[in-house]
């Protein structure tokens, strides 16, 4: 298929998130910017929101969405001087576009100011839009750090795309449609599923390569590495957010990336990483000791969070909500925790405390890692993408444990993603002593 469009839906599939889409926009018109132009020696990302709704990877792309369900994309004028490959990229062959995409009309970019300029009610995402390796909360964390700056707050291209609609648009009322296509993002079809299968897959790939690759005094850059190359091996276009691989105490920062130290003998390390594949992410964390055994208290304690863990999955299904399925799983392990004679007092204390946790079912997952909707306030049902990850801190120690897997609810009661990597720590000893 041409590389300039989505690969992996029908065009039937987009039509009908179209068509979906269309019946909240009370008479109104839709408008989606797509992502700008590649400033830097780096792939074309296409925002979320038009992959989702059209699947177009052109850069400057437009798409108005008809209350009626006509869609129309704008495109920008393919420069002649570009090499061929890149002419491919842009390409406006209108025949092509509308076969692949089932788009109704492909018209000249500058044409949309025109066109929009009698509307009286204009939809537009107010959320900034998601593109390679971005989440929506990193980004509004970014928003909130650039109204900071000292000579003035640094805008961005959405930001200003919002003001100049509604100063172009004088009549129009301008509302919000993040919350129309958050609702339709969060239970995925069956095609999503299939892509977050493939993507789950390859995030358990890397994990696993990069457990039986690892020895004492390697880099944790070694691990990223072999991450990344069995993402691009497996179709991937890279990585859904920076590979997370520290060792010893750099596992304290839970998000830490810079991926710069060897990681000696006794320690362990933290793994959590997953592609873009094509648009879809995934979400997967695991901790093993270098040199192939745990130490007592790394056995005691994840082997702990191994069992929350596990307890959590065995109780999700549809028709419950995450808040009950974490009381079943509180109450169940409870007389568990209770029970173990705990080698230090804070580790009591940090395993009562993980009992009580409200974040194990920690986001949803789709075409952001920190993908959009909410499932916490509602039953769950089948479709829904999300990580269960439990977690411990033991923050005089500066002590952090998890283990974390990407899940999918089904009408029998939940598929487990990412699947492959071993989680219990005999499990994951007897895994390491295989390495050649």
């Amino acid at each position: 298929m041409h590389r300039g469009f989505q690969r992996r839906f029908a065009w039937s599939e987009l039509a009908d998130r179209r068509r979906r889409l269309a019946q909240t926009l009370q008479g109104g018109v839709a408008v989606l910017q797509g992502a700008g132009p590649v400033a830097a020696f780096d792939r074309f990302r296409q925002t979320n929101e038009l992959l989702y709704l059209a699947g177009v990877q052109t850069p400057q792309a437009y798409l108005v969405l008809h209350a009626d369900g006509a869609s129309v994309l704008y495109l920008p004028h393919q420069p002649t001087e570009l090499p061929v490959q890149d002419r491919d990229l842009l390409a406006q062959d209108a025949e092509l576009i509308q076969t692949v995409t089932g788009l109704d009309e492909v018209r000249p970019l500058e044409a949309l100011p025109d066109d929009l300029r009698s509307k009286r009610l204009i939809w537009t995402p107010f959320a900034p839009p998601e593109t390679a390796m971005t989440s929506r909360d990193v980004l509004l964390h970014a928003e909130r750090s650039a109204s900071l700056e000292p000579f003035g707050p640094t805008v961005s291209r959405h930001r200003q795309f919002l003001a100049a609609l509604a100063a172009s648009c004088p009549l129009a009322e301008v509302r919000n449609l993040t919350p129309a296509l958050d609702e339709m993002r969060l239970v995925k079809s069956p095609a999503e599923l299939g892509v977050l299968r493939e993507a789950g897959r390859l995030s358990a790939e890397a994990v696993r390569q990069a457990m039986l690759a690892s020895r004492p005094g390697m880099n944790e850059a070694e691990m990223e590495a072999i991450a990344f190359a069995v993402f691009r091996k497996g179709g991937a276009q890279g990585e859904g957010y920076k590979t997370i691989a520290p060792g010893g105490p750099n596992i304290w920062d839970g998000h830490y990336c810079a991926n710069d130290r060897t990681v000696p003998a006794g320690e362990w390390v933290l793994m959590d990483c997953a592609p873009d594949l094509d648009g879809y992410t995934s979400d997967i964390g695991r901790m093993w000791p270098v040199d192939g055994r745990y130490n007592s208290w790394q056995r005691e304690l994840y082997g702990f969070v191994v069992d929350v863990h596990e307890a959590t999955l065995a109780r999700i299904r549809p028709g419950v909500l995450a808040q009950q399925v974490l009381d079943e799983v509180r109450s169940e392990m409870a007389t568990l925790q209770e029970r173990t004679r705990w080698s230090e007092p804070a580790f009591e204390q940090a395993t009562r405390e993980l009992l009580s946790f409200r974040g194990t079912f920690s986001h949803p997952v789709g075409m952001a890692v920190h993908d959009v909707g909410d499932y916490w306030n509602r039953p769950l049902e089948p479709g829904m993408v999300f990580t269960i990850d439990p977690q411990l801190w033991i923050r005089d120690r500066r002590l952090y444990v998890r283990v974390e897997d990407t899940v999918a609810v089904t009408e029998q009661g939940v598929e487990v993603l990412t699947e492959g990597p071993p989680r219990a720590p005999e499990a994951v000893e007897e895994f390491l002593a295989a390495r050649c």
